[in-house]
């Protein structure tokens, strides 16, 4: 009880987080609190979201995954290809898909089998994917799709766009998997104790491998989305994803010690990482210093978890 008080608190408090700093952007500047915006700001979270849902999977257990970037430019152009190629845009889509889990099965197994340390595994598969993506396409974007096709990030639902949707129902999905089912707990538990799942009897050579794998179908999903908006396959997409979807999920309270969080402070902090960049871009700040901000706030937020893990010890 005293557990879920504390994360329900830590929520809330991020959720505050959120509010005030749309209160201080809409001081700063009149055209951040309007619909148009408003609704910019959610197709824009949407892939950083999605790839943030994966991560937090990743993190829970104790694990960390710095290829995911690199995972979105591979997903993407298989996805492309195959639509250039004159496949049916399911098939597109499953073969998108399937690349996306594949890597990230590659991910698990080099982790669990080979006993790599993630940091290590996930930062020679960064290179790798990235490495296919260039070489596919021999270093050439992948543009020009189908209208039905490109529908997927364009269309509209009750002026809602269809991205903020699709994010809606991974998150959906996902948190029905980590929070009411046999594989969602194992996933905490191997992140609160590995050697303790094991012997009560867990695969934890499967399941980790399987965490791996959610989150390069994660990857995957946000490859589509960005495809379609972009109506372009790039192989350098998805450079520095990776720090977004990492900074995401810290900020809604996912510990990198493992073993706590949950998706709803990650969809807050996908949030705020929107509200932040818009912000900062409406208020004419350089890119380069949105970078500098943007660690700080990492710092920052795994500062406060390294803090509140100390008062609980």
């Amino acid at each position: 009880m005293r557990h879920r008080l504390s994360a329900s608190g830590r929520r809330l408090g991020t959720l505050a987080g959120l509010f005030g700093l749309g209160v201080l952007l809409w001081a700063l500047t009149p055209h951040f609190l309007t619909v148009s915006n408003l609704l910019n700001v959610l197709e824009q979270t949407s892939i950083n979201a999605v790839i943030a849902a994966g991560m937090t999977f990743v993190i829970i257990s104790a694990g960390i995954d710095l290829s995911v970037g690199s995972l979105v430019a591979v997903a993407g152009v298989v996805l492309a290809s195959t639509l250039h190629a004159g496949m049916p845009i399911t098939i597109a889509l499953a073969a998108s898909l399937a690349v996306g889990f594949a890597f990230g099965l590659l991910n698990g197994l080099a982790i669990t089998w080979g006993r790599l340390p993630p940091f290590i595994a996930t930062l020679g598969m960064m290179s790798i994917a990235r490495g296919c993506a260039l070489l596919f396409t021999e270093g050439r974007p992948v543009s020009g799709f189908d209208p039905a096709f490109r529908s997927i990030a364009t269309a509209r639902l009750l002026g809602i766009p269809a991205p903020v949707f699709v994010t809606i129902a991974v998150y959906l999905m996902a948190h029905f998997v980590l929070a009411e089912t046999r594989f969602g707990r194992y996933v905490y538990s191997m992140g609160g104790n590995e050697e303790a799942t094991r012997l009560s009897g867990v695969n934890v050579r499967l399941h980790k491998t399987l965490v791996y794998g959610v989150s390069g179908l994660a990857s995957a999903v946000a490859a589509v989305l960005l495809t379609a908006r972009l109506n372009s396959a790039q192989p350098i997409a998805g450079i520095m994803y990776e720090l977004d979807a990492i900074a995401a999920t810290v900020i809604g309270g996912t510990s990198l010690m493992g073993g706590e969080g949950g998706l709803g402070g990650t969809i807050i902090g996908a949030l705020i990482m929107g509200v932040l960049r818009n912000g900062l871009n409406l208020l004419g700040v350089s890119s380069f210093v949105q970078q500098i901000v943007i660690g700080l706030v990492i710092v920052f937020a795994v500062l406060i978890d390294t803090v509140l893990k100390a008062r609980k010890g």
